[in-house]
């Protein structure tokens, strides 16, 4: 392993494998640094309590981290962390919506201000804020590891402790301009394109469909989107999503039991005349066509 170490928000990342079934789970970066199981972070949200130094990069920008941090991360908001050197010390936790909420469906993790796109997610701590931090995440390791069996509501009100202290913190950071922007953009709208795939259950309905959609996860015009995907990749930022949602509808068709109604909602279609309209003008063939005939 190089003494720069890369580890971005994406399928390869170096930590435990997490199962959609899952809802929670917190980590301390020293144990798991050299296992590598991928797996697909899409449904998760992460906060991390960083004690070594690096530079955490967005889209067209980045933050130098040189002191202990706290940062939040949001699902659809591709980031790279590059570590200054092979040991990464600090914590981190993953959770699902459905996990933080409960039973309060009225607003989105996405929505709240720790979390909301284009808001600043690093928070730089001072030696106090750092011990209590610590204190918890350790507290969280320790019950992750129990068998109480009410483990997960202690872990719940953890979680709310690292929100609440973290909203009363101002950010305070300064970002850089990155010098490869047009690359890294194209590349990242490129990593969260495919972060939405598979889709793995009919239940699950396509977020992101439109440019628009992908430059506001990535925080920049969508003019600017548009002209960094063409330049780096030579096809437009509409063409990959329609390549993609078309590979994606053939491979539900060809491999599932679910009706066209269902591939056509979970391609985040409400009704599958429309569909039907945008598989057959893209492939020139009827998605029924396309189907086993024992799946019709």
């Amino acid at each position: 392993m190089s003494k720069t170490k890369i580890a971005s928000q994406s399928f390869s990342e170096i930590i435990p494998s997490l199962k959609t079934t899952d809802r929670f789970a917190v980590f301390d970066r020293k144990e798991i640094v050299r296992k590598t199981v991928p797996y697909n972070r899409r449904d998760f949200y992460k906060i991390s309590l960083t004690l070594s130094t690096g530079t955490l990069y967005y889209a067209d920008k980045g933050v130098v981290v040189d002191r202990p941090a706290l940062i939040f991360s949001n699902p659809m908001v591709p980031y790279a962390w590059e570590g200054v050197c092979e040991s990464q010390e600090g914590f981190f936790c993953l959770f699902s919506e459905d996990f933080l909420k409960g039973n309060d469906r009225d607003h989105s993790l996405q929505d709240m201000p720790l979390f909301k796109i284009g808001t600043h997610p690093v928070f730089f701590v001072d030696h106090i804020q750092l011990e209590y931090l610590s204190t918890i995440f350790r507290n969280m390791l320790r019950e992750f590891k129990s068998d109480y069996i009410h483990k997960f509501d202690l872990l719940h009100n953890h979680l709310n402790l690292l929100l609440h202290e973290a909203m009363k913190m101002q950010p305070s950071v300064k970002y850089f301009k990155n010098q490869n922007a047009l690359v890294r953009v194209a590349s990242l709208f490129t990593e969260l394109l495919e972060r939405q795939f598979p889709i793995d259950t009919p239940q699950y309905q396509l977020k992101l469909r439109t440019a628009n959609d992908y430059a506001l996860r990535l925080s920049v015009h969508v003019n600017y989107l548009n002209r960094a995907v063409k330049q780096i990749t030579g096809k437009t930022t509409t063409e990959h999503i329609t390549e993609r949602m078309i590979v994606e509808a053939r491979a539900l068709l060809l491999h599932t039991d679910w009706s066209i109604n269902d591939i056509a909602y979970s391609l985040g279609y409400e009704y599958p005349t429309y569909f039907n309209n945008f598989f057959k003008k893209q492939t020139g063939v009827t998605p029924g066509s396309v189907r086993q005939p024992t799946l019709v």
